[in-house]
Order: structure tokens, then sequence, then C-alpha cells
């Protein structure tokens, strides 16, 4: 996929920030520089933004031991995990690419390592291999580390037994979800644009950031980033959105499905301090898995770039 779709050159305009992306976009390739296959293979896990077969966008991740991410080419990522059964995205990555009619799953991936604040984001083709996944990359990127809060990773206790995992959907926040989201400091969204294709970003910023305005409706506040607006770039064309709420001292995910907009509103915005911009997201299903993961994180020290949440 080369250069900006519409949707993202709509928002650079209205943004004013236009010029600033066209320089921005010279990060934008579609293989993996040398410096990041070693990145990668030192990671234990991989956030991933999909659809599922019912067209819902989701936001998961995947782990394991380092050295599960490859390269095996330059434009190629092997993932040697999948999803568990409980995973919202499991139907469409142990499908994706097998048998007569089925297509490539179109994916977006974060690799991000909160203790060195650095990220690797991709976005490409995946089909089945064995007991993981290729991926054909469309777009590689390398983000800034702004609003990454630091933590360092262990194994949880005794490996995070596979029969505690547990899964729950409802159709909204429970009173402890909203407490959850209240207090996250970090999120992840996939986006998909009109054609399909997938893209998944961090959002970081101070607890409280992220605001629970009911149980089917969050807002939070778009911080100044690299121009490229991939994500609200996607969202001018396809609202649907998905959210993963990592636990990272409980290994619990919670995962949200939804449609998302942008909110450019001068004093709506102004009442978020460091806000360009704010997205709200309206929430049509939750899905929250116990035990989804066995890394156990560390407590965090806040970036320096993170501006005071609202009051």
């Amino acid at each position: 996929m080369g250069g900006y779709h519409h949707g993202e050159k709509t928002v650079q305009e209205r943004a004013g920030l236009a010029r600033e992306a066209g320089h921005s976009q010279g990060a934008i390739g579609n293989t993996i520089p040398d410096v990041a296959v070693t990145f990668l293979a030192e990671q234990p896990h991989l956030v991933v933004g999909g659809t599922d077969e019912r067209g819902r966008i989701w936001a998961t991740q995947l782990t394991g031991e380092p050295g599960f991410l490859t390269v095996p080419q330059p434009g190629t990522l092997s993932i040697g995990a999948l999803p568990s059964p409980e995973d919202p995205l499991a139907g469409l990555l142990a499908r994706a690419g097998t048998g007569a009619g089925e297509e490539p799953a179109r994916i977006g991936m974060i690799g991000i390592e909160p203790a060195t604040r650095r990220r690797m984001r991709m976005n490409g083709r995946a089909v089945r291999d064995g007991d993981g996944l290729r991926v054909e990359l469309d777009q590689v990127i390398s983000n800034c580390p702004k609003y990454i809060q630091k933590r360092a990773h262990h194994p949880a206790p005794g490996g995070g037994a596979p029969a505690a995992r547990t899964a729950a959907d409802s159709t909204e926040l429970s009173p402890e979800q909203q407490r959850t989201l209240r207090a996250a400091d970090t999120i992840f969204v996939a986006t998909a644009s009109d054609r399909g294709d997938a893209d998944a970003s961090h959002r970081g910023g101070n607890p409280g950031f992220v605001q629970v305005l009911s149980p089917r409706l969050l807002r939070w506040p778009d911080y100044i980033g690299n121009a490229m607006f991939l994500t609200l770039g996607n969202l001018e064309l396809n609202p649907a959105a998905g959210l993963l709420v990592p636990g990272w001292e409980t290994g619990t995910s919670l995962h949200l499905t939804g449609f998302a907009r942008t909110v450019w509103d001068e004093e709506d915005v102004a009442r978020h301090p460091g806000a360009q911009r704010l997205v709200e997201f309206g929430i049509t299903a939750v899905r929250e898995v116990a035990a989804a993961s066995p890394l156990r994180w560390s407590a965090p020290a806040y970036s320096r770039f993170n501006p005071p949440t609202a009051a």
C-alpha cells in the first residue's frame, strides 16, 4: 500500500498538518529494518488487530517465549503463536488462508517493549502456518516513544495455568470493568480502512485519560503525535473499531468492539489538557478473558510526555 489513503489525507488537512504528514511519510516502508529484526526477536508479546467473521473489529495480543517473532525475509513476519479459543480473533486467525475460499486475514500489529519505550508497527496479510502465522507486510512504521509507560515483564507464578482461562461476554461494561478503564494508562486501538486494511495503534496517558461516560460510551484525548493519523484516517472512512485493555498485573485481557468518531469541537477539546482532538467510542460488545496472558508486568513509570488528565 503506497502513500496515504483519502481518510488519512482528510484528517491531516483538517488538523492543519498535511505538510508534517508529508515529512512523516518517509517513516512508512514495507520491509523490516535489521535493527527491528533483533528488537522483534526479543519480544514476548505482540498486539494484533483484525476483523471477525461478523465484521466486528477487535484488538488482542499474542504471547510466546522471546524468539516467537522472526523475520525470514525483510517483508515477512513469522509469528509462532495463535490465539486461545476464548480470544475474539481466534476464528479469524485459525482459518486465515486455509482451504478453498479462505483469504489471508488483514491484520494490524504492534511490537512494543514498555521497558525501553520502543515500538514497531506493522500491517499486512496473515495466513495460518502450522501452529502460527506468516504475515506478508504492506506497511512497517517506526513510531515515537511518547506516552508509553515504562514496565518490565516477568512470567506469571506457575506459568499462568491454561485451566484458569475463562471468557465472559456482555454488551456493556460492568462496574468493575468501568473501574479498570478509569485506572488504565494504556489502551490499544484496532481500526481498518474502508477496504479492510487493518491497523493497530497504541494510546497512553496518565490514569484517568480514558473517560467512562456511560457503560457503553468512552472518550479519550488525542495527543500530539507524528501527524500520520493512521487511526483517525481509518475512522474517517470506517467507524468500526476495537480496543484492548491489558491487565498488566493480572494477565486478564479486556476486549471491546464498537464504533468510534473523532470529536473536533474546540470547546470540548479545550477541557482536556494536551488534547488536540477527542475520540468517542461506542461499545457494542465486551469480552473479558481471565488468564489470557502468562506475562505479568511491574508497576509503571509514567511517560514524562503524559499531559495531566481532565478534572
